[in-house]
């Protein structure tokens, strides 16, 4: 749900009545993954997609009749073998969808998620934890969890529950995932089991590109349409400025390796180094390989590339650290033109992310989808 958060906002602010279904589970080869979610209001305005076209229509009506009952529900959708245009997944998976009513009348709920909606549209960090399968009288009860522990909203039930839920909820905020997890109704394996949804709703990761090139200025475009908050960072000033980068959240005029001492980065950070220029590499990448960051990539010529490698091996950088560089950086795509470079790079960025191994899809046996674990389907679903 927090994926249409912004517009959802808008929603709450004017008053609005919608129903939020939102894939809280999958099954095989499903389009979305738990959390895609689509909107419907009382006018009949549709948005976001839970399966990007196969049941979009049934889920409609779904979230239509909970408006109307003000009753959460939780239906599955799979391929159907016995009539290909029956309701269901052509792609062959399943998904579960919890439909949620929020509703004016009913303001525990719609108090929460508000809160939520827009914690996630102004890129604050908080985790939405909602049931999804127990007990009929607690299916939908929502609790908003703030990265110090603090949280909104309850289940009304054992009042063990809501502190246990937090602190999950907590851990996966911390790494920013989406996910369900399991708890006994009393707040631990004691008593009915429930199931959660958990939705994380986190700053977008940041995006560093080293180098004002003409490549760079490519490559900050093709980070932004991936959700990156892109900075760029050259120690020329003729070369860093707005007019060549207006697509840009930030333009740093500073050494590389300086302005990499002293900025946040975390587990989802990217840092590419386009400058392939030794005295600004060297000490920039001395550093980034330490730093628990995603992904390091720097472009180069093959020879450059080993010329960099023995200088930076030459100031202590450890084969372990080495192994860390994507160096010459980006997939071989036959890549010539700047943007078809940040196609490149952009691509290993995924691959890196996703587990993917860049290969043709076209005749390759392994999933289409690369995600950390298996997630696995509701089975309480009737």
């Amino acid at each position: 749900m927090l994926d249409i958060a912004a517009e959802l906002s808008r929603w709450a602010e004017q008053g609005r009545d919608f129903a939020v279904a939102t894939v809280v589970a999958v099954g095989g080869s499903a389009p979305r993954q738990p959390g895609a979610a689509l909107a419907v209001d009382r006018e009949g305005t549709a948005i976001g997609s839970v399966s990007g076209g196969c049941v979009e229509g049934a889920v409609y009506e779904l979230c239509q009749e909970a408006l109307e009952d003000g009753v959460t529900r939780l239906e599955r959708f799979g391929y159907s073998d016995d009539d290909a245009f029956a309701v269901g997944l052509t792609c062959g998976g399943v998904i579960d969808i919890l439909v949620t009513p929020v509703r004016a009348g009913d303001p525990a709920v719609r108090g929460v998620i508000e809160t939520a909606l827009r914690a996630a549209a102004t890129a604050e960090a908080a985790a939405l934890a909602r049931i999804v399968a127990g007990p009929a009288d607690l299916l939908g009860r929502a609790l908003l969890v703030r990265p110090d522990g603090t949280y909104d909203g309850g289940f009304g039930a054992h009042p063990e529950l809501d502190r246990t839920v937090a602190a999950e909820a907590g851990a996966y905020l911390d790494a920013g995932r989406t996910g369900t997890l399991e708890i006994g109704e009393q707040g631990s394996r004691c008593g009915a089991p429930l199931t959660l949804l958990v939705e994380s709703s986190v700053p977008p990761p940041r995006m560093i590109v080293f180098g004002a090139i003409d490549f760079a200025s490519a490559l900050v475009r093709m980070g932004k349409f991936l959700g990156y908050h892109v900075t760029v960072c050259d120690a020329r000033p003729v070369f860093a400025t707005a007019a060549r980068f207006p697509e840009a959240d930030e333009l740093v005029v500073e050494w590389p390796h300086k302005y990499l001492e002293r900025t946040e980065v975390d587990g989802r950070t990217v840092l590419c180094v386009l400058t392939h220029d030794a005295k600004f590499d060297v000490p920039l990448l001395e550093l980034a390989l330490r730093l628990p960051v995603a992904y390091v990539g720097a472009m180069g010529s093959r020879r450059t590339h080993l010329d960099r490698n023995e200088r930076l091996r030459e100031v202590g950088v450890t084969e372990l650290d080495l192994a860390r560089l994507r160096s010459p950086i980006g997939l071989d795509l036959g890549a010539r033109t700047p943007e078809e470079v940040a196609v490149s790079i952009a691509s290993e960025i995924v691959a890196n992310r996703r587990g993917g191994t860049g290969a043709s899809l076209t005749g390759a046996h392994t999933p289409i989808h690369h995600e950390p674990g298996t997630p696995r389907r509701i089975d309480s679903v009737a």
